[in-house]
């Protein structure tokens, strides 16, 4: 059944990881090529913007940013987003849903558009639940070794395909293995989509157990005090290692950010 879930061109790209091919710096900046600084999503100085929800003293839920810009996302220390790339997968992602549930948080699903296609009762329960929800183009090609119009054309074609399975207007997005350039970067935020980086990488496309994917997770999140987390719902380990996650989140004081985007006019993916 899983083979089905997941053709095989998709799947051997998609098992590697999202993030497996970069270097470390690349949580923190783009790469060398397009050389654009990327701001990291935690602790940044200035004012917050005006509509944040103040979380209430004691819950994991955090408090909800409305966000139409990368700088709107200034996280405070032992803030975390919770992000999963490469789903939908029936089961998988449902589990994921049912925790994210049971502990009162929402997060970001950065979806492959082939996959949502495929499943999209299973994007109709994520956008039903309050998540948000993102694209990660349609077959998860590397968009930096493509020329601009093919790029575009892919990114467009995974927008669709998501909006058509229910998934609503598409305004975040992560690149598939964090790999960018400067002129797409540039393109996503003239389009008013926010590109989403990572801050911790919790390295679940690895063949480690879910108590290992949640200590490395841990680990990096206690050096780093917060921020962006990168997850895969495509990944079995790692809904079995949500719910301890989380409550070993909630144990250390943490709180989990939900971003939403802020409504405005949404330009159509034609290349520039």
């Amino acid at each position: 059944m899983f083979q089905r879930l997941l053709p095989p061109l998709l799947g051997a790209l998609l098992i590697a990881g999202c993030a497996s091919t970069q270097a470390p710096d690349k949580f923190r900046k783009s790469s060398e090529a397009g050389g654009t600084e990327v701001a990291s999503a935690f602790v940044r100085p200035g004012r917050a913007p005006f509509d944040e929800v103040l979380p209430r003293k004691g819950r994991l839920a955090g408090r909800t940013i409305s966000v139409s810009n990368v700088y709107d996302i200034r996280l405070k220390p032992r803030e975390v987003i919770l992000t999963f790339d490469d789903g939908p997968v029936p089961g998988r992602t449902d589990s994921i849903l049912k925790t994210l549930d049971q502990f009162g948080v929402k997060a970001t699903f950065l979806m492959v558009g082939q996959m949502a296609k495929n499943h999209p009762g299973t994007v109709r329960k994520v956008a039903g639940r309050g998540h948000s929800i993102g694209s990660h183009t349609w077959g998860h090609p590397n968009l930096a070794h493509m020329s601009f119009d093919r790029a575009v054309a892919e990114i467009k074609r995974g927008e669709d395909a998501i909006r058509a399975a229910g998934g609503g207007p598409v305004r975040f997005f992560r690149f598939p293995y964090l790999a960018d350039t400067s002129r797409l970067r540039s393109y996503m935020a003239s389009r008013g989509v926010v590109v989403l980086d990572v801050d911790i990488d919790s390295k679940d496309y690895f063949k480690s157990g879910p108590q290992q994917v949640s200590a490395r997770t841990m680990a990096s999140l206690r050096r780093k005090g917060g921020g962006i987390i990168l997850f895969h719902d495509l990944q079995a380990r790692t809904a079995a290692m949500l719910p301890g996650f989380l409550a070993e989140l909630k144990r250390n004081g943490y709180s989990v950010v939900h971003i939403v985007p802020r409504r405005g006019p949404l330009q159509l993916a034609s290349a520039k």
